[in-house]
């Protein structure tokens, strides 16, 4: 479980997040959607330790990360998993040295046992065999799952999604929504998952954290929000004039 509490953020005096509290749940896909500049990206920066946040705490079952020391921070970090937006495989290593990256900074596992665990990591991400393709050769949903096999080649309690399906079809998407679902509920992790795409949201939203303003405006389930009928949520799931008059004749 993360916890965080009064998360206040600014930056060149402009309140980026203004107090925002929320816990982040064991063995589900907690997301966080609202509009650009809703401070949905600082949050999850402030979460994992790329931003300080100006006051409020961090915690990570318990342990206080804002508290601590560079050292310190160092074991939870390495419990930590993250999938970034365009992926960040390295162009110069192939599929192999990319997964193992981690495992060659963090670790002292020998050659043999880090090239099992990353054939462990592609055969879970259906990607076996592809060891020794490079980025270059890789389709973007390819590339979405051996990030998602580096972010999980260190074990992680941890996993963080920067817009997973960002530059993805819609049927690519579906996909990898399913593998950070199965994966999270696998391996009973804590996933935080930044997300624009409303398909993620009511396909595996088990919480759902709304920013507006850089407040918390609303949390719930994918299922309590389809109970929501007005209001800067309603707007936000059903941004078209288009869409909000289909979501009133299917409740009709």
């Amino acid at each position: 479980m993360i916890e965080i509490k009064d998360i206040k953020k600014s930056f060149e005096g402009h309140d980026v997040l203004k107090g925002v509290s929320a816990v982040f749940e064991t063995g589900k896909c907690n997301l966080i959607i609202g509009k650009s500049g809703s401070g949905k990206t600082v949050t999850l920066k402030c979460c994992v330790g790329l931003y300080e946040p100006d006051s409020g705490q961090i915690e990570y079952d318990g342990r206080n990360i804002t508290a601590m020391d560079f050292n310190q921070r160092k074991v939870i970090r390495r419990e930590i998993g993250m999938l970034f937006q365009g992926t960040a495989l390295f162009d110069s290593l192939n599929v192999e040295e990319n997964i193992r990256f981690p495992l060659d900074m963090f670790t002292h596992m020998p050659l043999a046992e880090k090239r099992d665990r990353v054939n462990f990591c592609l055969k879970r991400v259906n990607m076996e065999n592809t060891n020794k393709k490079y980025p270059g050769e890789l389709s973007g949903g390819m590339k979405k799952r051996v990030g998602i096999a580096r972010a999980i080649v260190m074990n992680p309690k941890y996993l963080f999604c920067d817009e997973p399906n960002s530059g993805l079809d819609p049927k690519t998407s579906l996909v990898i929504d399913e593998l950070i679902k199965e994966i999270t509920m696998e391996f009973n992790m804590t996933t935080v998952i930044n997300t624009h795409d409303m398909n993620s949201v009511m396909g595996i939203g088990d919480k759902v954290l709304f920013l507006h303003n850089g407040q918390k405006y609303w949390e719930g389930t994918n299922k309590d929000i389809l109970q929501i009928t007005e209001g800067e949520l309603f707007d936000f799931i059903f941004a078209s004039d288009f869409l909000k008059d289909l979501r009133r004749r299917a409740t009709y």
